[in-house]
């Protein structure tokens, strides 16, 4: 499927649901994207964003801890999307990081992000869950705990009146799974699998003090970067954390 033909399928749907952007403000949203920790294909990745027209982004790529959170202009942005997976942050960096929380900036949480910063549990309650890894066993595959590449996953919408999902049926993806990750009991359940081997969860909201927050399982690779619904869920969780 070629690029435009699928964006056009993504913003009808995203018109049709009454959340494209720019027609209330007459503005793009600013976004911030934070990588750094986990190699990803980047072309393919950052064309999700580059064929967004409603927004503009800026990456930023921890290079030392969670460096990103260093930046000045932390605070000027509509959303942060997070597609990284660091190990550590400092005291400060991670005041950096709830000075977004008390300013009701949006986050949107992608994939292996959830496997970030695991001897901070207040990253946890704030994303709504943790993929759990052992010290010095990073990337160890076992019965309770792994993930599993290029596997055809059924998903089920399962709140079809959320802005998140709006629009969205229930539609397959060639991604990867994850199994014995955590959720926490106070997120709204937006996708759930029925696959034999992954986790339930596939995708959830939640709100933190003025911020929203939304965790995404999809988007390994190119296969879920160029799904249509992969599109349109993130798009649709940029523009509700932006509260747009």
């Amino acid at each position: 499927m070629k690029f435009p033909m699928l964006w056009m399928t993504v913003v009808l749907s995203l018109l049709m649901s009454g959340v494209a952007s720019g027609a209330e403000t007459g503005r793009k949203l600013k976004l911030l994207i934070v990588t750094g920790g986990h190699g990803f294909q980047r072309e393919a990745f950052f064309k999700v964003f580059q064929e967004n027209p409603a927004i503009t982004f800026t990456e930023a790529k921890h290079v030392k801890d969670a460096d990103a959170y260093d930046r000045d202009d932390l605070l000027n942005f509509d959303a942060v999307v997070l597609y990284d997976m660091p190990k550590t942050i400092t005291e400060t960096q991670k005041r950096r990081f709830l000075s977004l929380i008390d300013n009701g900036i949006g986050l949107v949480v992608m994939h292996h992000a959830i496997v970030s910063y695991q001897h901070w549990p207040e990253y946890e309650r704030i994303i709504g869950g943790r993929y759990p890894e052992e010290d010095g066993k990073s990337g160890l595959v076992t019965k309770e705990v792994g993930y599993e590449h290029d596997v055809d996953i059924p998903v089920t919408v399962v709140a079809k009146g959320h802005p998140v999902t709006a629009g969205l049926k229930d539609y397959q993806i060639h991604d990867e799974i994850y199994w014995g990750y955590r959720v926490g009991a106070d997120v709204t359940p937006l996708l759930i699998t029925s696959h034999p081997k992954s986790g339930k969860s596939l995708a959830w909201a939640r709100t933190e003090g003025q911020s929203r927050v939304v965790y995404l399982q999809h988007g390994h690779d190119q296969s879920a970067f160029n799904n249509s619904n992969f599109r349109q869920l993130v798009a649709q969780s940029i523009q509700w954390v932006s509260r747009k």
